[in-house]
């Protein structure tokens, strides 16, 4: 019987060792464990809306897929403005709709600001802003009061970033080696770039955009200066049409000796 608990505990332990590797970071869309909650979460968001076809709009209906299949068990249930119980789009987009959209909030948002709020009837939630990059910081904010179980009724939601730029500054050199780094090498693979997008790209612009960082900077101020060959610039390019779709700018640093 010990041998048996023995290993039982072994396989448990490594169990979630596999389980939870940390690579989700806060992305973690895991099931909502109260009952009660995650019923009611299913009767409010059963029906969804994603107003417009770009790219970023696309990756707001990416995420939502990763979250309702997480979050309340169950598929993206994507249908039209009207029958939807949760509305997201930029509001040119939105403003053929008869949803009493704030305009002073709206204003109040900026360009790269928010809203959240129900409808005056308690029946449908919209997330809102002048851009889609907006739209998808709304819904990774809505997201986020998932996660930590919050009430969604009674929202009213204005966010304004306090920051223009919101940088990383990756101190990361073109052979993978990063100066004053102790996590191994480089996520940026200039070797097998641009031919070949690792899905990391995706996952770390996601996670970037999830807590508002609308810029990153590749290499450092020791960085070989071939970054700024055409061949190097292919390369960077195709980092930064990953990273376009939510919202984040590429920078270069230039040699600190040119």
């Amino acid at each position: 019987m010990k041998k048996l608990l023995a290993v039982m505990l072994l396989l448990s332990i490594a169990f979630a060792a596999q389980a939870e590797d940390g690579y989700r970071l806060w992305l973690r869309y895991n099931k909502i464990g109260d009952a009660s909650l995650l019923a009611n979460y299913k009767k409010q968001l059963g029906k969804v809306y994603f107003a417009g076809d770009s790219e970023t709009i696309r990756a707001a209906k990416d995420e939502w897929k990763l979250a309702a299949a997480g979050l309340l068990t169950q598929s993206a249930n994507f249908t039209s403005a009207e029958k939807a119980q949760l509305i997201a789009g930029n509001a040119a987009q939105l403003s053929a709709l008869d949803l009493s959209i704030n305009t002073a909030d709206l204003q109040k948002a900026g360009e790269e600001g928010f809203i959240i709020f129900n409808t005056p009837a308690q029946n449908k939630i919209i997330i809102t802003a002048k851009s889609d990059v907006g739209v998808l910081y709304g819904l990774y904010h809505f997201l986020r009061l998932m996660q930590t179980q919050q009430p969604l009724q009674k929202l009213n939601i204005v966010s304004t970033p306090a920051i223009k730029l919101r940088l990383l500054n990756h101190w990361d050199n073109l052979d993978r080696t990063v100066e004053r780094g102790y996590s191994g090498a480089s996520i940026w693979n200039w070797h097998t770039l641009p031919t070949y997008i690792d899905k990391r790209y995706t996952d770390y612009a996601r996670a970037n955009a999830s807590i508002g960082i609308n810029g990153t900077v590749l290499t450092n101020v020791n960085a070989n200066a071939l970054v700024l060959t055409p061949a190097y610039l292919q390369k960077v390019k195709a980092l930064a049409d990953v990273f376009r779709v939510y919202g984040i700018k590429v920078y270069l640093t230039a040699r600190f000796s040119a």
